[in-house]
């Protein structure tokens, strides 16, 4: 089987501390693997309302996740704090990629690297719609 492969973010567009919680950890007594997803989810979303918008109105459209990919670097232990970095690229005419690059705060470890593909859906009818122009301005 192939591996998945995800380089870091070119260039980075916000970054946010992320609190490791108890809920986070597994029985391995380090962050699960659902916990880095929802990391990465609760920083996609500070990222889009600091950009003044929430998901389902970017410039009159909604995004909805077509994919995700993870990459584990290092254990993550209960206290710790995730900076969890974003880029975003990867345009095409209906979506792009947000990559995240997530970090050990306190050492700065590489802990995981992960992306999300994403869809611009027409805000009520539910069909695909092209990436708003005003958005995808502000990356490139």
């Amino acid at each position: 089987m192939a591996r998945v492969r995800i380089d870091p973010p070119e260039k980075i567009v916000f970054s946010t501390p992320i609190d490791v919680r108890l809920r986070d950890i597994n029985t391995a007594q380090h962050m699960g693997n659902e916990a880095f997803l929802v990391a990465a989810s609760e920083a996609r979303a500070r990222f889009i309302r600091k950009l003044g918008y929430v998901e389902t109105d970017i410039e009159g459209t909604r995004l909805i996740m077509a994919d995700s990919a993870i990459i584990y670097k290092s254990e993550v232990f209960y206290g710790q704090i995730l900076n969890v970095e974003i880029g975003v690229s990867g345009f095409w005419e209906c979506g792009c990629e947000f990559i995240y690059r997530m970090t050990i705060q306190d050492s700065g470890k590489l802990a995981a690297l992960a992306k999300n593909g994403w869809v611009f859906l027409e805000k009520d009818a539910r069909v695909k719609a092209r990436v708003p122009e005003k958005f995808k301005a502000r990356f490139l």
